[in-house]
């Protein structure tokens, strides 16, 4: 696949008069109604160009690896065959970089404008984004200026070899590590000192209540703790570690090259963290405020019907699927809805009259406040913990489904609220890869790394999970063990280089390794 023009971001495209004007004319209707975004950037691209963008990423240049081309060819035909349409993309850079597809009607490049300052404001003020290098851009072509020159020295064959390992564990990261410091920095002397420190807490009191204070059970259990935080402190590591990707660049053995080329893979997959944790809030709040500018200040009479048409395509609710532009916007929508007729609080939650609760309009008129408000602080997890309600899930229509064996078909399992919601969470909480923690990098004394999946109602994909042993023991140089649960039995399996294994465990065993 070939690169795309740099000079495509840094000159620019022209974009039409009429374009011009819309983009300034849409650009100060969404300042009016609030929205805070960066300097956004306009670039018109062919589809082919569009499509080896949306294979980068959204970014024009990225290190060589076969997969980029793989997705590029994939989109392509996708797109000759008329199964799908890319309307727009923009990246998370400041300024941000958006890409207009050449061939859309003008209504269409109205859309995607109204569409892209919501994303950026979104980019700029949701926390979950405050994080992220806002020069990404010139960073991911450092990144394949320097995979490049690795290449050079060592042979783009062994390097691209590596690059297919690590990419299969670049999923393994802690999303929330940038906002939660994990762990303590603990030395030696920490631990030397600890091991020193005969002294047991005690309860404050005096001589004659002593006895009483601090009894003998309790001075024991004191001692069990103590013992059991210096074990904690001599572990490696002190406590399970989500960011395995991390775990492994820091403690294993790599030469320099490999542990540049893990660092970058790792970099870029923190860059991306956000957009996965935010896809429904983030396409919901760009949902929204096209919505609004485009009906209440753009469309002209004759573009209505072709705006109806590409619009209803994009929050079309497929049966049995989740599009996120369709839920983002409807509970934006909701909670608008709430807060401006005062919906909430002590007096509303204690009011158990469905009729009362219908017609209930205090006039709080606090709608706009909020959503801005929930667009600063959320992720789709509390998005939709927070704001989901029975109401919502009935005029939605959702419902949870199970699989019926003896039909060999997925059937409607339950409507309930709690169920409802208890999926959709469960979901998000994985978006489809398993929680896997390293609990020991020192496995028996023997160097070996021993990985714990933490099992949240659905096994592991034991072929996937055999092809991620067999690369994790490659970076590892050492044997890789993952803890485990498969047709509710606990099992190991275990990677030695050559084979994969799989061993029944008992409770007693999984407690002693």
């Amino acid at each position: 696949m070939g690169r795309t023009s740099t000079r495509m971001l840094r000159e620019g495209r022209k974009l039409a008069p009429e374009l011009v004007e819309a983009r300034d004319s849409i650009r100060e209707l969404a300042a009016s109604y609030g929205l805070d975004f960066f300097e956004t950037i306009f670039e018109m691209v062919t589809y082919e160009e569009m499509n080896m963008l949306a294979a980068y990423g959204g970014f024009p240049t990225r290190y060589p690896h076969w997969r980029f081309g793989m997705e590029y060819l994939e989109m392509q035909k996708s797109y000759e065959y008329g199964l799908s349409k890319i309307y727009e993309m923009v990246i998370n850079t400041d300024p941000s970089y958006a890409y207009l597809l050449d061939n859309n009607l003008l209504v269409d490049q109205k859309l995607v404008m109204a569409h892209v300052y919501g994303h950026v404001d979104f980019f700029k003020n949701n926390l979950w984004f405050q994080h992220t290098n806002r020069r990404m851009l010139d960073q991911m072509a450092n990144h394949a200026t320097k995979i490049r020159r690795i290449m050079d020295r060592h042979g783009q064959a062994e390097v691209e070899q590596f690059i297919d390992q690590v990419l299969s564990i670049d999923n393994l990261i802690d999303p929330y590590l940038t906002h939660i410091r994990r762990t303590r920095d603990i030395t030696e002397e920490d631990i030397e000192a600890a091991e020193s420190d005969g002294r047991i807490a005690r309860l404050p009191a005096k001589s004659y209540m002593e006895p009483h204070i601090n009894p003998p059970e309790f001075l024991a259990a004191q001692r069990r703790k103590k013992q059991e935080e210096l074990e904690r402190m001599r572990s490696f590591p002190e406590e399970p570690v989500r960011d395995v990707l991390g775990f492994i660049l820091q403690h294993a053995q790599l030469p320099r090259w490999k542990q540049e080329v893990m660092a970058i893979i790792r970099d870029e997959a923190y860059y991306f963290a956000p957009q996965g944790q935010t896809k429904i809030m983030n396409e919901g709040w760009a949902t929204y405020w096209h919505t609004k500018l485009m009906t209440q200040h753009i469309l002209s009479d004759d573009e209505v019907i072709d705006y109806a048409d590409h619009h209803s395509g994009t929050v079309y609710q497929q049966p049995g699927r989740l599009n996120p532009y369709k839920m983002g916007v409807e509970l934006f929508r909701h909670i608008e809805e709430r807060w401006d007729k005062g919906r909430f609080g002590k007096d509303w939650m204690e009011c158990d009259d469905p009729r009362e609760q219908r017609a209930w309009d205090t006039g709080a008129g606090l709608g706009r406040e909020k959503i801005f408000e929930v667009r600063r602080t959320h992720n789709d997890i509390t998005f939709l913990d927070t704001f989901l309600t029975a109401d919502f899930c009935r005029e939605m229509g959702f419902f949870t489904t199970k699989y019926n064996a003896k039909a060999g078909e997925w059937v409607i399992d339950s409507r309930e609220f709690g169920d409802v919601k208890r999926q959709l969470l469960q979901m998000l909480a994985s978006r489809g890869t398993p929680r896997i923690y390293v609990v020991d990098g020192n496995l028996g004394n023997r160097g070996e790394l021993r990985l714990w999946h933490q099992h949240e109602g659905l096994d592991i994909q034991l072929d996937w999970a055999s092809v991620t042993l067999a690369n994790l023991q490659q970076i590892w140089s050492r044997p890789v063990h993952l803890d485990t649960i498969v047709d509710n039995k606990e099992i190991r399996l275990s990677h030695d280089g050559i084979e994969l294994k799989r061993i029944k465990r008992t409770p007693e065993a999984s407690e002693e390794t």
